[in-house]
């Protein structure tokens, strides 16, 4: 499938807005041409031309007709099978890809173990742009990064990573030029926000905060299907809430913040000793994580407390966040989405000593992924805002 130069911000006509509802509208499952009239507030006599002309760019297709009474309604669904978004992840020990098609099925994933921070940023582009052109069976018709730190979306800039050691990296251009896409297919944004947008798409919860765990620890509120990005897009940066006023000296300055206990090095040394095997940063977080679910679930009694005293810090953060959010939904993700078992209950007890700690506490079912399918959905909006970026197919 082709895809042309986007257009200059601003300049949608009104047509392609209506195709962009259409494709949106769609995006839900098969509808009806009346359906998509009232959905979209289009005049149904506007629908069949508008199918047509999405049709032809090979983004929709016919599905059947509407069981009922009377004259059958003819049902029309997305056919996106050669319209390709890819996401990309960049973590402290990981750089990974995923392509998705117009509908969100996963078409291929891959990722590889790597000391990012060692690589710097222009051997570590380099890497992220041949991962996705390993994944790429065509150009795609949007791209999405997901990195941890702080984020200007607007700009697709990384203003700061401490876990790569990155500032002010222009990753949207590094990578556009790698890859030979315009600047403006590439966007960039937080981990935490994609993996609260994953959880919001994959219909946990319409007012939901999203705690991500890993080399980090963030945040993101989705509100309503959209992420809650503050002045500056920086909001949901919960790592730095005090949770242990006697706790550890952070890097920020100030003491006892919920990073300085949240930070999966952090839980680990609570839960071995200085040489143990658990430090070995070889088998990656996923690994890592893995040993420590299974000392806890043999009877480590140091494992198990370092676990829990996790719960505990999370809690006291989260009733912070709940009672200045009033989300329904927390999320426990990242590698808090593995531990799960041990540390939604805690974090629950501590909630409810809240007179407002009432949101419902679940592990992510997404789990460590999370943030790159957020990515992936992300990328695929570029088509969705605008669906002549494709061209239209000749038979």
């Amino acid at each position: 499938m082709a895809v042309t130069e986007t257009r200059r911000a601003g300049s949608a006509s009104p047509r392609t807005a209506n195709l962009a509802a259409v494709l949106r509208a769609l995006r839900t499952g098969p509808l009806s041409r009346t359906q998509l009239a009232a959905r979209c507030g289009i005049a149904k006599s506007a629908v069949p031309g508008l199918l047509t002309d999405l049709a032809e760019r090979g983004l929709v297709r016919p599905a059947g007709v509407l069981p009922g009474n009377g004259r059958p309604s003819r049902l029309v669904e997305l056919h996106g099978e050669d319209a390709y978004a890819l996401g990309l992840g960049i973590e402290a020990d990981r750089l990974s890809a995923l392509v998705t098609d117009l509908s969100g099925r996963v078409v291929t994933e891959l990722a590889a173990t790597v000391d990012v921070a060692a690589l710097g940023l222009q051997r570590g582009m380099d890497e992220l742009a041949c991962l996705a052109r390993r994944v790429l069976p065509a150009p795609p018709v949007g791209v999405a990064i997901s990195v941890p730190g702080l984020v200007d979306p607007v700009a697709a800039v990384l203003r700061l990573a401490p876990a790569l050691r990155w500032r002010d990296a222009e990753i949207a251009g590094l990578i556009a030029a790698r890859l030979d896409l315009p600047a403006d297919a590439i966007a960039v944004d937080n981990d935490a926000n994609l993996g609260a947008l994953a959880e919001s798409v994959a219909g946990t919860g319409t007012e939901l905060f999203y705690l991500g765990g890993g080399t980090a620890v963030g945040g993101g509120f989705v509100s309503g299907g959209t992420i809650l990005r503050g002045a500056r897009g920086f909001a949901g940066e919960v790592g730095h809430i005090a949770v242990d006023p006697s706790g550890e000296r952070c890097p920020c300055g100030r003491t006892g913040c919920l990073e300085t206990k949240a930070n999966l090095a952090a839980v680990l040394r609570a839960a071995a000793a200085p040489g143990d095997p658990l430090h070995d940063p070889a088998p990656g977080v996923e690994g890592r994580v893995a040993q420590l679910k299974h000392r806890v679930r043999r009877g480590d009694q140091r494992a198990a407390t370092a676990v829990h005293e996790l719960g505990v810090a999370l809690g006291v953060a989260l009733s912070t966040v709940v009672d200045v959010l009033d989300p329904d939904v927390v999320v426990l993700g990242g590698y808090f989405a593995e531990l799960a078992e041990w540390l939604v209950e805690p974090v629950r007890v501590e909630l409810a000593t809240r007179p407002l700690g009432q949101a419902r506490v679940v592990p992510s079912e997404l789990g460590l992924k999370a943030p790159l399918r957020g990515a992936a959905y992300l990328a695929a909006e570029r088509l969705f805002a605008n669906p002549t970026l494709v061209e239209e197919v000749t038979v």
